[in-house]
């Protein structure tokens, strides 16, 4: 299942938003212009049926509505997200969720709505609703005893993931602390080593195999524990004058850890991936190939990647189609967005045979940037 079509309207940055998705998307555009915050609208639905987390504690996790609903929202300033999923080719669920605040800036539902093959399943507010209006500070969506028809969008949503790893955090020595399945590395290593030693084991050999590629003086990974029952990520560096060192992920570099981080989250996990800017300290060379090595393990697994970057050399990758690219652009009422496809120039640069790199990078660049010198 993947995600087949995204609606928002008074979404942080944006006052409307209505783009088809493929399963590969790559979203470009300059600082500001609001691809964390549409990342996080995916984000936003898996927290909502997350264990711990819920309608309200996402919104509040989020400063609450007034934080959320767009500077730009007037006479409708309602949140919405509409979501369209498919499987396969075939879009089979619709799911809509509208959110409003009481006068004491409690987040309310204003409605909730569910298809499933176009036949209406949920309509919110119904007549329950009406007699408790405290039952419109959770959806159905995410209460086992309403959700039955449509667990299955409530399952997927669960299934996303966000990696952005931070070097600095997963080699820090109190890392984990208090902290579960953390986006930027925290509990990275405690996370690869609670998993089954078959499947450790087997990710491992799979990211050394294309480490080798990258790093060649790497030749082997593994998860020890030392003294104190701390999991540590042990790496055996050799060259030609000696038969190896093992480090741990104190001594690993920036582009090491990231590239590690990179991988594992490409096969941790089988629902969409939602990825930050994943060039960041990599080789340009390496960076290149990241849409090549996502693509081979969707061919493997069918799995959607949501990916924001600002990278010249990720985008020159030719295998970028224009209907995979979503251009983010500043504009006085708020951050417009249009697949490459849209865009006449873009479309008509890539049929001429240019990279999204050279078709659709200059539509993001920043006004004025010349002038920062």
């Amino acid at each position: 299942m993947r995600f087949s079509r995204l609606y928002l309207a008074n979404w942080r940055n944006f006052a409307h938003v209505d783009v088809a998705l493929q399963e590969r998307v790559f979203l470009i555009g300059a600082n500001a212009t609001g691809k964390s915050n549409l990342l996080d609208a995916f984000r936003f639905l898996r927290d909502i049926v997350r264990i711990g987390g819920g309608f309200e504690k996402a919104i509040l996790d989020r400063g609450g509505v007034s934080s959320l609903c767009s500077f730009f929202a007037h006479d409708k300033p309602d949140i919405v997200i509409d979501v369209h999923i498919a499987n396969g080719k075939q879009e089979v669920w619709h799911y809509f969720l509208a959110i409003t605040q009481d006068t004491q800036h409690r987040p309310l539902l204003k409605a909730e709505k569910v298809w499933r093959s176009g036949r209406l399943l949920l309509d919110r507010p119904d007549a329950q609703d009406a007699l408790d209006e405290r039952l419109l500070r959770q959806t159905h969506l995410e209460q086992i005893n309403s959700n039955r028809e449509f667990r299955e969008i409530a399952d997927f949503f669960n299934s996303i993931t966000y990696y952005h790893i931070v070097p600095q955090l997963v080699r820090e020595p109190e890392r984990s602390v208090g902290r579960t399945s953390d986006p930027y590395g925290s509990d990275f290593i405690e996370q690869i080593a609670n998993l089954p030693k078959r499947t450790q084991k087997a990710r491992l050999r799979r990211i050394q195999a294309v480490l080798r590629t990258a790093i060649p003086q790497l030749a082997e990974l593994r998860i020890t524990k030392d003294r104190t029952r701390v999991p540590h990520l042990l790496g055996k560096f050799s060259d030609h004058s000696s038969e190896g060192l093992w480090h741990t992920e104190v001594d690993f570099s920036d582009g090491t850890m990231r590239l590690i981080g990179l991988l594992w989250a490409l096969l941790d996990g089988t629902g969409p991936l939602l990825l930050e800017e994943p060039e960041l300290s990599l080789h340009q060379e390496v960076v290149r190939q990241i849409p090549s090595i996502m693509w081979s393990l969707q061919k493997e697994h069918a799995r959607q990647i949501l990916v924001s970057t600002h990278s010249y050399d990720l985008l020159r990758n030719e295998g970028i189609g224009a209907d995979e690219v979503l251009i983010l652009r500043s504009t006085p009422h708020g951050t417009e967005v249009k697949l490459g496809a849209e865009i006449d120039t873009v479309r008509h640069l890539l049929e001429a045979g240019l990279t999204v790199a050279e078709a659709a990078l200059p539509h993001t660049r920043p006004q004025g940037a010349e002038t920062l010198s």
